[in-house]
């Protein structure tokens, strides 16, 4: 069988209205072409539902769940329940994963950190981060998220798309769809992955994270490398004039477009885009990735290992500059969160990589007038468990992974700075007062960007699909400004 006559029969019957007799179905595909699906995949840009609050998102993922209890939800009763059982009334049958739950014994590990209450708010902040301490009222805490999953994963996937089943559109990909781009030069969407100072237990993330599912593939997050150039293969090929390039280029999109007419897989407009915007990228990213211009006070502000490629601290400056250029979303993924034992060893390290580096941020973008228009959030899949895993002594103890809390926290964008949302009982286990399930916080997110989370869909398979689900869902409207 010939390659056409294969691809006919898979596109039966787009090709039968594209060679068949009838008119009006081959004039709508020829006008669908002519637009290149622009319209389906852009329908949404300029058609906010509310004023929005946030242009940019810079996404902070902390991959492997931060133990709350070590760093914002503080809980001094536990000192007096060291070494005791978790009691059966608290874990209340939760289910647990298969680190633990073959352990005879539940021993209450209390955070062996000092803690603080810090600002105007009266948040507390562990030792381990200073410069925290410094911004607690330029943020927006809560301490009552909740998540369905509880092996990395599923729940990684769930708070990046709404669901625990990988291949669903992710909250970078929903953002490009909704508000397109504001430089027709970068992505809409870029993703960068920071390497951890330590890496005693990295875990695995792949790029279905930001895919962009079923939406137009034009959406999916573009993956800047931290080390080496940004984009492989963004300079031309050593002899290869940029005329020559270009010439080449137009002849691969007269072919694709020939196939886009032929067949009408949205997959070749995507291709088409793809090539259009790497190759301005050739002249973009050299500049956005070179530094050299950074004054000596940016690395004062971030520190010294923004200077280092791969870094947290050197993505978090280049978020900076990626906003600064018009990029609607940044997502940067730092890991080795996933403390099943060594808190003490491995938690200042992972402290000391992002603590600076998130205050340089949000100071940054505070003194060049972009935070108000700029949501930044910071956070994991889940929290960790009040219990030990594994041995357990005062000055060290492992956490296993809990879904029922966790902290995470946002600034600018229309938040409201130095808020406090939410409660956990006395053993950092259970939401007592203002709990935040995912899908509340997606909501929240796409209202500051501007959208009604119920009316912001995509057809798919037939269905009005959306980011939040089907279950009742509400915008936290006490972490608005």
């Amino acid at each position: 069988m010939s390659l056409i006559s294969e691809l006919r029969q898979q596109v039966t019957r787009r090709y039968f209205f594209a060679a068949g007799s009838h008119v009006l179905g081959t004039a709508a595909l020829g006008a669908l072409a002519k637009d290149g699906l622009a319209a389906s995949a852009h329908q949404f840009v300029g058609r906010t539902h509310v004023a929005p609050k946030a242009r940019h998102v810079i996404y902070l993922h902390m991959v492997g769940g931060p133990p709350q209890m070590d760093m914002y939800d503080y809980k001094p009763v536990m000192q007096q329940w060291y070494d005791k059982d978790l009691p059966e009334s608290v874990r209340m049958g939760q289910r647990l994963t298969t680190m633990t739950s073959g352990q005879a014994r539940f021993p209450i590990a209390p955070s062996k950190y000092r803690f603080e209450r810090c600002g105007q708010s009266g948040m507390w902040v562990c030792e381990l981060l200073p410069w925290m301490k410094k911004m607690v009222d330029d943020v927006a805490f809560v301490r009552s998220m909740q998540t369905d999953a509880i092996n990395h994963e599923p729940a990684i996937s769930f708070i990046q798309t709404g669901n625990q089943i990988t291949g669903r559109p992710c909250l970078g990909a929903w953002a490009s769809y909704g508000l397109g781009s504001l430089n027709e030069d970068l992505p809409t969407f870029v993703v960068m992955v920071a390497k951890p100072s330590n890496t005693e237990q990295v875990q695995a993330i792949s790029a279905r994270l930001w895919s962009s599912g079923y939406l137009p593939g034009e959406h999916a997050g573009v993956s800047f490398r931290t080390a080496g150039d940004p984009i492989l293969y963004i300079n031309d090929p050593p002899g290869t004039p940029r005329e020559v390039r270009r010439t080449t280029l137009d002849g691969l999109r007269a072919l694709n477009e020939l196939t886009y007419r032929k067949l009408g897989d949205p997959q070749t407009h995507t291709r088409i885009q793809q090539y259009e915007l790497a190759f301005r990228m050739q002249a973009s990213v050299p500049e956005l990735a070179d530094l050299s211009s950074e004054p000596a006070s940016t690395y004062a502000l971030y520190g010294d290992d923004a200077g280092s490629p791969g870094t947290f601290a050197n993505t978090a400056l280049l978020a900076r500059r990626l906003v600064e250029r018009g990029v609607r979303f940044v997502q940067i993924y730092h890991n080795n969160w996933d403390t099943h034992s060594n808190v003490a060893g491995r938690l200042p390290d992972q402290c000391r990589d992002v603590d600076q580096a998130c205050y340089g941020l949000i100071q940054d973008l505070k003194q060049r007038g972009l935070l108000d228009s700029t949501l930044v959030i910071w956070g994991g899949e889940f929290g960790r468990t009040v219990y030990s895993q594994g041995g357990l002594s005062p000055q060290n103890y492992g956490r296993d992974h809990h879904p029922r809390c966790f902290t995470m926290w946002m600034a600018g964008g229309g938040t409201k700075a130095g808020t406090i949302y939410g409660e956990t009982d006395e053993f950092s286990y259970n939401v007592v007062k203002d709990p935040v399930p995912i899908r509340d916080f997606h909501a929240t997110v796409l209202h500051l960007l501007g959208f009604d989370h119920e009316r912001f869909t995509f057809k798919h398979q037939g269905l009005d699909q959306r980011l939040t689900g089907v279950l009742p869902t509400r915008i936290v409207s006490e972490l608005l400004a």
